[in-house]
């Protein structure tokens, strides 16, 4: 059945409501050489909010905090229905250590900056943006839970960090009363599946909903790339260096197997009748565990192109050519526990065989 921006889904644990599909805000402002101007950032939010869309992502440092300046300026209006999500942990100013990381100093800090540049008295959803393998996860959490009690920010989520450290950190939250985390943001595409080794279970079983960033693969999977953009030798150089493109490609996201991914999805698309965009989101939509695919477009051309999503119905065919071209080997013990002889004897059907 097709959905709107406005069929709402809970966010993890949690009873906040917020759109299927959220709003990128790292392309508002063009400080980081690729973009959308004041004017153009402002049609984007405007198309998104006016069809239903309630759910914006933005970061301390995206644009060189023009993200949340504008989104704090366009939200002012209507900000009570509205969810804003930010993050804190990376590095704010350089030269100062403590400016980054996901330590209190550095939380605090984040958040107050959020929060005038937001124009914003509380944040809905802060993420950890980065994990930084030093601050005590007791030191984060509690240094969230007092935010939220301060009422500074209503709810606490994760990002791009070990799974073993996110269920670590849910489960002493859960233990001492504090905050939980309620949603869990991860890179998440029909080329990057290896969240669902360990990062997306987790997150089902722990009560975090999973906001997948780059679910379009850096654009790979829009087929603007070719095996002309393979790039073995190193980073881009010449009239590209410095651009969206040559980045992707400087960090690998074009092989021939992300090629062979994307040329997957062209050829759904053409059997569907949507865009090769439509057909990758629409795949992270119907994946298990996922809330709201973060979507970031520069245009409004391409936000409703990506919107378009929300109406393609992938059938059972197509989503499992999908699924068998972009697999990714889930190793030990993964693998060994899906098999069929562990099955088998982890539920009784068969004799097991006690050796000492």
């Amino acid at each position: 059945m097709p959905i709107t921006l406005d069929t709402y889904r809970l966010l993890g644990r949690s009873g906040l409501r917020v759109s299927p599909l959220a709003l990128g805000a790292a392309t508002f402002g063009t400080e980081w050489g690729w973009g959308a101007e004041r004017e153009e950032a402002r049609r984007l939010f405007d198309r998104y909010t006016e069809l239903g869309g309630n759910f914006f992502d933005t970061a301390s440092t995206y644009t060189n905090g023009s993200s949340e300046r504008l989104l704090g300026e366009f939200a002012r209006s209507d900000r009570e229905r509205l969810v804003l999500a930010t993050k804190y942990s990376t590095l704010r100013r350089p030269g100062d250590p403590n400016s980054a990381g996901t330590h209190r100093k550095s939380m605090l800090a984040s958040v107050e900056a959020s929060l005038r540049r937001l124009g914003t008295d509380y944040i809905d959803l802060l993420y950890l943006n980065v994990w930084d393998f030093r601050t005590p996860v007791e030191e984060i959490l509690r240094g969230m839970d007092d935010l939220v009690r301060q009422g500074k920010v209503l709810y606490v989520a994760i990002s791009s960090a070990p799974a073993w450290q996110v269920s670590r950190m849910q489960a002493i939250a859960d233990l001492r009363g504090w905050s939980p985390l309620v949603a869990l943001e991860i890179e998440y595409s029909l080329i990057e599946r290896t969240g669902e080794r360990d990062l997306i279970p987790m997150a089902r079983e722990m009560g975090l909903g999973v906001v997948p960033f780059s679910p379009l693969g850096g654009g790979v999977l829009t087929g603007k790339y070719g095996r002309e953009d393979l790039n073995p030798a190193g980073p881009v150089a010449g009239e590209t260096a410095g651009s969206r493109r040559s980045l992707n490609a400087a960090l690998g996201m074009v092989t021939e197997r992300t090629l062979a991914v994307a040329d997957a999805v062209k050829e759904t698309a053409t059997e569907v009748g949507c865009t090769p965009a439509q057909v990758a989101l629409a795949w992270t939509l119907n994946a298990p565990g996922v809330t709201a695919p973060v979507v970031g477009a520069r245009t409004v051309a391409q936000l409703e192109d990506n919107l378009g999503a929300l109406r393609v119905g992938l059938t059972p065919a197509h989503l499992a050519r999908l699924d068998e071209i972009s697999a990714v080997e889930l190793g030990n013990p993964h693998a060994l526990l899906a098999g069929d002889h562990i099955r088998a004897v982890t539920s009784g059907d068969m004799e097991i065989e006690t050796r000492r």
